[in-house]
């Protein structure tokens, strides 16, 4: 259910920042929007997909992985900001990093969408901080969308003939199975394949 206050009463604010209900509130231009707690199976898929992520590409590329850290519209912190599942930084992005809170786009951010959420909603922002690709795992079933940003633009990548849907930013490969996991693996490195509950 939606639903839309013109203000919110304090009391219910203290509350949310007393019991910590307030740890996925998001800032849309000034706007609160209050999300709830992902359930466990989305918690548990991006544990995985964040450790993957940290074992393989972030180790071999001095990268950094990150989960649910504030993303701001440069200089609108706390006014303006999304709170992606995990995001990729490069080196090159480093600077970005204020640690409470990112001050500009990732490299890639990655949304796990579960039913009624608004990872959609949130790909015209991404694009607008210049994240070059945001993935989009689907909770229930695992399969992946890899939007790649071109002229301020996403577009869906393609998967290849057996299915594989590259990341550029990663080096990877993923794929959904056909019993809702994911398998993802760096590209050319078979030995790095894993099946992601």
């Amino acid at each position: 259910m939606k639903a839309v206050m013109a203000n919110v009463p304090e009391h219910i604010l203290e509350w949310r920042r007393r019991t910590g209900a307030d740890q996925w509130d998001e800032m849309w231009e000034g706007v609160l929007h209050m999300a709830p707690s992902p359930n466990r199976d989305h918690q548990d898929f991006e544990l995985s997909l964040a450790m993957w992520l940290r074992l393989h590409w972030a180790k071999a590329t001095s990268g950094r992985v990150y989960t649910r850290i504030n993303v701001a519209e440069p200089g609108t912190w706390p006014d303006n900001y999304r709170i992606p599942d995990i995001v990729l930084l490069t080196p090159n992005r480093f600077a970005i990093d204020h640690n409470e809170y990112f001050n500009g786009g990732p490299d890639a951010v990655i949304e796990i969408y579960s039913p009624g959420d608004e990872t959609y909603e949130k790909l015209d922002f991404y694009a607008k901080l210049n994240v070059r690709e945001v993935w989009v795992c689907d909770r229930d079933t695992k399969r992946p969308t890899i939007f790649m940003l071109t002229m301020g633009k996403y577009q869906v990548v393609e998967a290849d003939d057996e299915g594989w849907i590259r990341s550029n930013v990663a080096n990877c490969e993923l794929r959904a199975t056909a019993d809702g996991e994911l398998k993802i693996r760096l590209s050319g490195r078979g030995e790095t394949q894993a099946r992601l509950p």
